[in-house]
């Protein structure tokens, strides 16, 4: 009989604990989601930055051996170099692609 007389003097105090004990475990699930994605996030956008890199290099490297840049070339580099840039890249890249933005655009007889 003493343990109902608790259980019913005391119902609402163990209803609120256990549902703070709920939502304290829910955040920490949730933050710990939040930081396996935002290593996701980093991987990816240090990856794209890497690729983006690489394709500003090739193109480089293969219009300098055309001697000229077509225009279509240089509008698709001035968009890989922008993306680029505004993921945080800009060494090198920034210097190649200067470069090719002053080439001509057919090739010189």
């Amino acid at each position: 009989m003493e343990l109902l007389n608790y259980i019913q003097a005391n119902w609402v105090e163990w209803l609120f604990a256990g549902g703070f004990a709920l939502l304290g475990y829910g955040f920490r699930q949730l933050r710990k989601q939040q930081q396996e994605e935002s290593a996701r996030n980093a991987a990816l956008r240090e990856g794209v930055e890497a690729l983006l890199r690489d394709r500003i290099i090739q193109s480089y490297n293969h219009y300098q051996d055309k001697g000229y840049c077509p225009i279509y070339a240089k509008e698709s580099l001035k968009r890989m170099y922008d993306a680029y840039h505004s993921l945080g890249g800009n060494d090198v890249a920034t210097k190649l692609k200067n470069e090719l933005l002053e080439m001509p655009t057919e090739l010189e007889e």
